[in-house]
């Protein structure tokens, strides 16, 4: 038997047939798994069935980040296509994946319609570029920029993704992919959590390279994960602690959420209100001291989210589950189906 801390630990079989390429035709209509963390027996349910699940007095806490139309094709002056996927802009520099990069050289262009819209100012280290745009980088991304799909999708941007691959509360733009577990909202669960007087706070976290870099034997060697930009108002926090003080829940909607609350948190069960960068990698025996539950998707074999999530359950226990879930034909991945640990 490998150990926890070997990536081989982490993986386990999932059938071709398991892998949601689209999503369902609703939102909620999305399967729910309920994991007790008590030890108790799983449960299955649909995610409109989620208020049901929960108490009065518990606190939803979600990542209203906003995915932007990230992926965009360009063009060498030679010619030669480059697919960027663009994760971050800083002191007016833009932080893109490129593919291929490796003939990307320091004061090189590339071009949109033959007109120069970036360049490079840092080759690329591995395989992330640093730009000097040319343009108003907002309006390229709109006007030529597709939705970031994981690849494991195998398939490119239709017009549903547009709304599909987007949270219905979704605020601030900035994501180079979505938190995938809010996708199962929708208003209408939104209402009846409300009326149930179940508490919604929202954090921001721009999901970048992490989602789409497979983890590396070096990253748990080095214990950190690429860098992610987070903020955490002072009305979430009051939320939080208003939670705890009447002896309330705090349920995390997917790991983006926990990665942000814990980095807030710097240690301590309370966050603290602010912005600031994380490379926090959450995996065992750590355990997780802002959060009493999670909103989660079926994650992808030895990824950091695996991990984050076995910090509430445990790795076997996980595992299990997850073999659970698909002998019982759930949907994995980004536009699969959803766990509830509680």
């Amino acid at each position: 038997m490998p150990e926890a801390n070997d990536l081989s630990a982490w993986d386990f079989s999932l059938s071709d047939d398991r892998i949601a390429r689209y999503p369902l035709p609703q939102r909620d209509a999305s399967r729910l798994m309920c994991l007790p963390l008590a030890g108790n027996a799983t449960s299955h349910h649909a995610f409109r069935d989620l208020p049901q699940l929960l108490r009065q007095g518990d606190l939803l806490v979600a990542n209203d980040t906003r995915v932007m139309n990230s992926r965009l094709i360009l063009r060498r002056p030679t010619g030669g296509r480059v697919e960027l996927l663009v994760l971050s802009r800083e002191d007016g520099k833009v932080h893109a994946l490129a593919k291929p990069a490796r003939r990307l050289r320091t004061g090189g262009t590339l071009e949109r319609d033959g007109r120069a819209v970036f360049t490079i100012a840092r080759e690329a280290v591995d395989g992330v570029v640093v730009l000097t745009p040319h343009c108003d980088v907002d309006a390229l991304l709109v006007e030529h920029g597709a939705v970031p799909l994981p690849p494991y999708l195998g398939r490119a941007e239709e017009p549903a993704d547009r709304v599909r691959y987007q949270t219905v509360y979704a605020g601030p733009s900035g994501a180079a992919a979505a938190p995938t577990a809010g996708l199962h909202f929708t208003d209408e669960v939104l209402e009846k959590l409300s009326q149930t007087g179940i508490g919604w706070a929202t954090v921001t976290l721009h999901v970048g390279l992490g989602t789409f870099r497979p983890l590396r034997e070096e990253d748990l060697a080095s214990a950190t994960l690429h860098q992610e930009r987070y903020s955490v108002p002072a009305d979430t926090v009051e939320a939080i602690r208003e939670t705890r003080s009447r002896g309330g829940r705090v349920i995390a909607v997917g790991t983006t959420t926990v990665r942000t609350l814990e980095a807030a948190a710097g240690g301590g069960g309370l966050p603290q209100a602010g912005s600031g960068d994380t490379d926090l990698f959450l995996r065992p025996p750590r355990a997780l001291g802002t959060v009493d539950g999670l909103i989660t998707n079926f994650h992808l074999p030895k990824s950091s989210l695996l991990m984050l999530v076995s910090c509430l359950c445990g790795r076997e226990r996980l595992l299990s589950a997850y073999a659970e879930a698909h002998d019982k034909g759930y949907r994995f991945f980004s536009y699969g189906d959803s766990m509830l640990l509680i």
